[in-house]
């Protein structure tokens, strides 16, 4: 399948489009907000394909890290559905050609709720990694989850990694199946280091590079030209647009060359 990037398109701005509307989406998360200003956001997620919730910890007001992006609920989506029924999903040909459960990596996670979520659907063990900073919140909502990963048999561990940091790729090992990100191509300074960690644990190696993507800026072409200098890119699923979106969410799939 081939999706194109349409260079006349205006820019989307992100920050009007971080949470998906819960009728949009079969499986609706349910929001808490305490009262007082600038604290936690609790969201329930319930996961059909297993009968049980997750439950993510936001905080928005320490910064983008800390909120849930509409790429993430979409590869949350296709996780529980691929638990349902294999044969149909878009996952398929990544999930079903590696060790059972595969061994995943997640990068950029943010909240962690794409790699706790795959932990409980995969019975996968999962390592979800940010920046330093956000490890904490990682750490939170892992533990607040321990519960529903372990019964799935999944193990979650958290991990700082910068990107393009060759001593921070060294540290998390190549001993992974599959790469999972969503909503990491944004700031345009952070293309070359996102492209240089893929590129020092894909090339060379079987793993395969699984991005869930949301268009914002018409330059994040240029993230996918310079990607596809060391990657075979193809698209393995595109999400009908909602919440007034004029796009969808695109799940892409990196392979290193060579």
């Amino acid at each position: 399948m081939r999706v194109k990037m349409d260079d006349s398109d205006e820019d989307i701005n992100p920050f009007t489009s971080l949470l998906i509307n819960q009728d949009d989406k079969p499986n609706a998360f349910t929001t808490i907000q305490n009262e007082a200003p600038n604290q936690e956001l609790l969201q329930n997620h319930f996961l059909r394909s297993i009968q049980s919730t997750v439950i993510i910890r936001q905080l928005p007001s320490e910064g983008l890290s800390f909120q849930l992006w509409p790429a993430a609920t979409s590869l949350v989506s296709l996780l529980d559905s691929h638990r349902i029924d294999p044969s149909n999903s878009p996952l398929s040909t990544v999930l079903t050609t590696t060790n059972n459960p595969p061994r995943i990596l997640e990068l950029g996670s943010g909240t962690g709720i794409v790699g706790i979520v795959a932990a409980a659907t995969l019975g996968s063990n999962v390592t979800i990694t940010d920046l330093p900073h956000v490890v904490a919140n990682l750490q939170f909502n892992a533990e607040a989850n321990a519960g529903v990963v372990g019964s799935s048999g999944g193990v979650v561990t958290c991990a700082p990694l910068r990107w393009g940091h060759a001593a921070d790729v060294e540290r998390m090992g190549s001993e992974f199946d599959v790469i999972l990100a969503s909503d990491v191509v944004y700031h345009d300074h952070l293309y070359e280091p996102l492209l240089e960690t893929l590129r020092l644990m894909l090339v060379g190696n079987k793993i395969v590079f699984v991005m869930a993507h949301m268009r914002r800026w018409k330059k994040e072409s240029v993230f996918f030209k310079k990607a596809k200098k060391h990657f075979d890119v193809d698209v393995l699923h595109v999400d009908t647009p909602c919440n007034g979106s004029r796009v969808g969410v695109v799940v892409y799939r990196f392979v290193g060359k060579g």
